[in-house]
């Protein structure tokens, strides 16, 4: 059996799985003006939710790491009820998180990377950048942070 918890991993990596799935979040909830048509588009509503998670996954370890203050706790926590919820998912509240709090956690996340030493935040970026080369949207705010 495949044990997800024993795959190593630098700490880095999920700052920019971070980074990226907010990035998508917020490009794909763009296009719409209220909850109840990005529900009503499952697909888009689908890639929102399965962004969250990675978001409350990932923040796990950056928590654990002491990288994010403990009141971020409430990531982690969001993560679990979603990836809990299945059809119980509330979609204004999934909207409320959206426009509400992601930029606050996007803001904190970009000042961990910018505080990360120069030439590994270069090569992780650059890294990211290459995984993410068809996302033009995700290679524009990367390169952007590599001025930072």
């Amino acid at each position: 059996m495949f044990d997800i918890e024993n795959i190593d991993r630098r700490i880095e990596m999920f700052i920019f799985d971070i980074i990226v799935a907010i990035l998508k979040i917020q490009k794909v909830s763009s296009k719409f003006d209220n909850p109840q048509d990005l529900l009503y588009s499952f697909t888009d509503w689908d890639s929102v939710i399965r962004e969250f998670e990675i978001i409350g996954e990932a923040s796990k370890y950056l928590l654990k790491d002491n990288l994010l203050e403990n009141h971020y706790r409430k990531v982690v926590d969001f993560r679990n009820l979603i990836s809990h919820g299945y059809f119980g998912i509330d979609e204004y509240q999934v909207w409320d998180v959206i426009y509400n709090n992601l930029d606050d956690l996007k803001s904190t996340i970009t000042e961990i990377i910018n505080n990360l030493d120069k030439k590994e935040k270069i090569q992780l970026i650059d890294d990211f950048i290459e995984d993410n080369k068809y996302l033009d949207f995700v290679v524009e705010f990367l390169e952007n942070l590599k001025g930072e």
